[in-house]
């Protein structure tokens, strides 16, 4: 019996990493209008847990972050760029399933 529960214990661990879903959001900044504003952003979206990558596109305006959906949300995405000074709005959203 302690075989099986060490088995499922140990199933469920690594298993339910496969089940988040890695979110993949646009957000347009329209307030980035100099040179600072991509670093701002790109550090306010940095520092939210649950975000993997983020790419900051200053010529659109726009950002591209991924993040885990099991840790984040976009709301706190565009509660964190609002802190930071610089409203936003998704553009787009998908989900990547499996992670990374």
């Amino acid at each position: 019996m302690k075989t099986w529960t060490a088995t499922l214990a140990f199933t469920l661990l690594f298993t339910s990493s496969a089940w988040a879903g890695t979110e993949v959001a646009t957000l347009a900044v329209p307030g980035m209008i100099c040179g600072a504003c991509p670093i701002t952003v790109h550090m306010a979206l940095s520092r939210v847990p649950g975000v993997e990558k983020v790419r900051v596109e200053p010529a659109n305006k726009e950002v591209i972050v991924h993040y885990n959906d099991q840790k984040t949300q976009v709301t706190s995405l565009l509660k964190a760029t609002r802190d930071a000074g610089y409203p936003a709005h998704v553009v787009a959203q998908s989900t990547r399933t499996g992670g990374h």
